[in-house]
């Protein structure tokens, strides 16, 4: 593992490393708004893909590093994630463009743009909770580039059920909310919520190649 600042627009981002020896695949992923790189899933993809040959980098944005409380507008985020993009093409392996809620977002806004192999949504934000008028549909479905959604059954941004029908694919984590923590009462333990992402996303990424 090695961590590294990039200088971007918007101010200093980190990335973390978690290289495969013979990497094949670099899945980037950010962080939301309410955590860090420290979000169970992040922390969980880091230590089981380079394993199958996948190198994960943990992006910070600026916003995080810089230790601020609330993020900046989407738009900044934007910024942000063109920034340390470079840093992660450099390998020359293709990259997987990945982030949870509002990471996940930036991730299918900016995939087209930067060349993306393919984008990997986390909890994705479908729409504030209580609010599916406010859907933010669009964005997963302008992706352009192969799309994985991992999503809580129980995630108040948007079930699995409330996504429409689209050119991506959907994992659904029995009980999940949208930090994919499963209840004491639900019927998988919170480690098994946690393989069903990685299995998921193993799978997903071996179809792609």
């Amino acid at each position: 593992m090695k961590t590294e600042i990039i200088s971007t627009e918007a101010g200093d981002a980190r990335i973390t490393w978690h290289p495969a020896r013979k990497a094949r695949l670099v899945l980037a992923v950010s962080h939301g708004v309410g955590g860090g790189i420290e979000a169970r899933d992040l922390q969980a993809l880091a230590r089981v893909l380079p394993g199958h040959g996948v190198s994960v980098a943990l992006v910070e944005q600026p916003w995080r590093v810089a230790g601020k409380k609330v993020a900046p507008a989407p738009k900044t985020l934007d910024v942000g994630w063109r920034g340390v993009w470079p840093s992660l093409v450099k390998s020359g392996l293709p990259v997987i463009s990945g982030g949870r809620s509002a990471g996940a977002r930036v991730a299918c806004r900016t995939a087209v743009e930067l060349g993306a192999a393919a984008v990997l949504a986390l909890s994705f934000p479908l729409h504030p909770p209580g609010r599916p008028e406010k859907s933010r549909a669009a964005e997963l479905l302008g992706s352009g580039v192969p799309t994985l959604v991992v999503q809580g059954g129980n995630d108040p941004f948007g079930k699995p059920e409330e996504f429409p029908d689209g050119a991506f694919e959907l994992a659904e984590v029995p009980f999940g909310d949208h930090g994919f923590v499963v209840p004491k009462r639900a019927q998988i333990t919170q480690e098994e919520a946690v393989t069903v992402i990685t299995d998921a996303v193993v799978k997903w990424l071996g179809s792609l190649g």
